[in-house]
């Protein structure tokens, strides 16, 4: 195993190493990857979550008012999560010429009941909480949506310090975290109980930074831990691989491996990527963050917006997406651990689960028919129970078609290894690692978090 070689080779410089195997191998992977957004999904072991259509009963209008509080954390939280709602509102407003009034009616009443709440003269106010330890980018936030007269924030849905987490994982997890647990959970609960139909959370965060990863950890595990049959699905933002904060391996990986243990469902984008996005596709000269927030937030509203499912031709989906928990792959057909191949070449993706999510024009017509490849897939897995399709002639934003692949695969295998072994050269040699145990995160920890993302790597690669 490759953890295992890294650690041979750096004993004689690290002694906080016994019994770092202690939890043992998990069996089965969690996470979930596509080239434009990316999934991490886990579930309680050995469970394997797929993205499954769920659709319970025969009433679609069991689904008519699930809602969505979205939870936004540090200045990447808020700024994304500012877009995001207002690509949805913009969309939901926008007038679409391939889709019949009532079928637009019913779109747009979908759109508000989920991440929307009761209007104030007029104006609809977003099911959203907004934290943050410094004031600046969340009263920025809250004045862009003022402004916009289109939508608001609620006006006690905020919470702010005067004191940043310095790009610390540990200051923001366990500092800032304990101390303002109460007052962030009772903002939160507030908002939940707001909601006619609950359905969960969506939580936007990073992973290089302190505030959003570290609080946005802690937040997380609160979460699990005071709605656990709440769904909890995570939006994190995966650094520049040149490098944004120079312990940004560090907050990674311990964001990743706690978000891990705690989240339903974890939702990945590349910086890097949607950066090749802004410049190649789009032709931008001079790329800036609102520009990249911008594809973000399309991006997560052609996946979020209303649809229908395949059980469901005449009725919007209201649920977020389909989450099946019980998908188990045959444990007499995995080969031993001892014989997997960890650094063998992926000549393409294989994947546990796909969602193609279709809107616009010539939906109906669009031939999807590759993604039914049984080599696409895990063996233990059949096609017709690992791919699922979504489709609408309601087009989203200004775009006359689009298509939005959600895909649980390999393809996390890479950037994931790349970024453990990064975190793992630096502790071997123990940079940094006293501005993290000073606040109460010791050598265990990092230990324990690269044990769980090595299982990680090695589960998908067994696929």
């Amino acid at each position: 195993m490759r953890m295992v070689s890294r650690l041979v080779r750096s004993l004689n410089r690290t002694e906080a190493l016994v019994g770092v195997w202690r939890q043992g191998l998990a069996v089965l992977p969690r996470l979930v990857w596509n080239p434009w957004a990316q999934v991490i999904l886990p579930p309680r072991p050995p469970k394997v979550l797929g993205l499954q259509v769920v659709f319970r009963g025969n009433t679609p209008s069991l689904w008519l008012s699930m809602s969505i509080v979205t939870v936004q954390l540090g200045q990447c939280g808020n700024q994304i999560g500012f877009e995001v709602f207002d690509a949805l509102l913009s969309d939901s407003h926008s007038s679409q010429g391939l889709c019949s009034m009532r079928e637009n009616e019913a779109y747009q009443a979908s759109c508000k009941e989920r991440f929307f709440s009761e209007e104030e003269n007029g104006v609809p106010i977003a099911r959203a909480v907004l934290v943050d330890m410094e004031p600046k980018v969340i009263n920025q936030t809250l004045s862009k949506a003022a402004q916009s007269g289109q939508w608001k924030y609620g006006q006690h849905a905020c919470f702010c310090q005067k004191q940043g987490s310095g790009n610390n994982w540990a200051y923001g997890y366990s500092v800032h975290g304990p101390r303002h647990e109460e007052s962030i959970m009772n903002i939160i609960r507030k908002e939940v109980e707001k909601c006619d139909s609950f359905s969960g959370f969506f939580i936007i965060m990073s992973m290089a930074g302190g505030t959003g990863s570290g609080l946005g950890a802690f937040v997380t595990q609160n979460l699990e831990d005071q709605y656990s049959n709440s769904l909890k699905m995570n939006q994190i933002i995966w650094p520049y691989g040149t490098g944004e904060v120079i312990v940004q391996n560090y907050n990674s990986i311990l964001t990743l491996s706690h978000l891990y243990r705690s989240s339903d469902a974890l939702l990945l984008h590349e910086n890097d990527a949607i950066h090749k996005i802004c410049a190649k596709l789009m032709n931008i000269k001079q790329i800036s963050f609102s520009d990249i927030n911008q594809v973000l937030a399309h991006q997560l509203g052609s996946v979020f917006q209303p649809t229908y499912s395949a059980e469901s031709s005449f009725h919007y989906r209201r649920n977020p997406l389909g989450i099946d928990r019980h998908v188990r792959p045959p444990l007499s057909g995995l080969p031993p651990l001892s014989k997997m191949s960890l650094n063998k070449d992926l000549h393409f993706n294989t994947s546990i689960a796909n969602l193609v999510i279709l809107r616009g024009k010539d939906v109906q017509s669009a031939d999807v028919e590759g993604f039914k490849d049984p080599a696409l897939y895990t063996s233990w897995l059949k096609p017709v129970n690992a791919f699922n399709v979504w489709k609408t002639q309601r087009a989203f934003s200004k775009y006359e078609k689009s298509a939005v692949l959600v895909s649980n695969s390999q393809f996390l295998v890479k950037p994931l290894d790349m970024i453990v072994g990064k975190a793992w050269n630096m502790f071997a040699s123990k940079a940094y690692i006293h501005q993290y145990t000073k606040f109460g995160i010791e050598e265990e920890d990092f230990l324990d978090s690269f044990t769980s993302l090595e299982q990680v790597v090695a589960s998908y690669c067994n696929l």
